[in-house]
């Protein structure tokens, strides 16, 4: 894993963040110095998942990246004891995943398939996992994904996802941000890598309110919604169907 230094240097025109391969390498880096709590999530869905496994039905991750949700399973369950569909737009994620299943002798039973997620075709699914992407999809687009989700879960299944979000109050997301640059530079992060980011972020990653998530999640039919998990500016959600 190498160390996220992307942003450590100056830039006269910072260009709009993507998953490309520059990112790719660095990307465990980059997202346990970005992500508040973010080991403890992805341990805990893994258990969820292990604990809502049903024969007959697959587990869904959306937007997959490098994997770490499937070798956390992988360290949990035997080879053969779930059904995992992995879905990137990214083939250097991809790829490196790719490596990880293989050093660890683990494909079996683990599908990765590099679509848009929007465009993925999904059922019997007893889990899907949705960890900051739903974030990077266009606004207009989200509320049809999720009921895409909802279809194709099987009665009792459960989604699991995870996002930056906003405060509607302005005194109150101020302060949430406040928090957020302080947890990035105690990670190492500089006032330039915080500034550039950010800029290459801006219009890219779209974040929203809690109220506006639980508001779809309940237009779309989901019974059972719950923040299990919540950092300043970033909640992990729990839905039943």
């Amino acid at each position: 894993m190498g160390r996220d230094t992307i942003y450590s240097t100056p830039r006269t025109s910072v260009p709009p963040f993507e998953f490309d391969a520059a990112v790719a390498e660095v990307f465990d880096d980059m997202i346990h110095r970005s992500v508040p709590m973010y080991g403890e999530i992805i341990r805990r869905q893994a258990q969820l998942v292990q604990r809502a496994c049903r024969p007959g039905t697959r587990v869904y991750d959306l937007g997959c990246s490098t994997g770490n949700l499937a070798m956390a399973l992988c360290g949990r369950m035997p080879a053969g004891a779930f059904e995992m569909v992995a879905v990137d737009s990214s083939q250097p994620m991809l790829d490196i995943f790719k490596k990880r299943l293989s050093a660890a002798g683990r494909s079996e039973g683990i599908t990765q398939v590099r679509s848009d997620i929007r465009q993925v075709n999904m059922g019997r699914a007893g889990v899907v996992v949705v960890n900051f992407t739903l974030q990077f999809i266009p606004p207009v687009d989200r509320d049809a994904l999720i009921q895409r989700i909802y279809e194709a879960l099987v009665p009792g299944g459960m989604l699991l996802f995870s996002e930056k979000t906003m405060h509607p109050n302005q005194a109150l997301s101020d302060l949430q941000v406040e928090f957020y640059y302080r947890f990035k530079r105690e990670n190492g992060y500089s006032e330039l890598e915080i500034s550039q980011k950010r800029e290459a972020l801006e219009n890219v990653l779209v974040p929203e309110t809690v109220e506006a998530h639980h508001d779809r999640l309940r237009r779309c039919g989901f019974s059972g919604v719950d923040v299990w998990l919540k950092w300043f500016n970033f909640c992990s959600w729990i839905c039943t169907k």
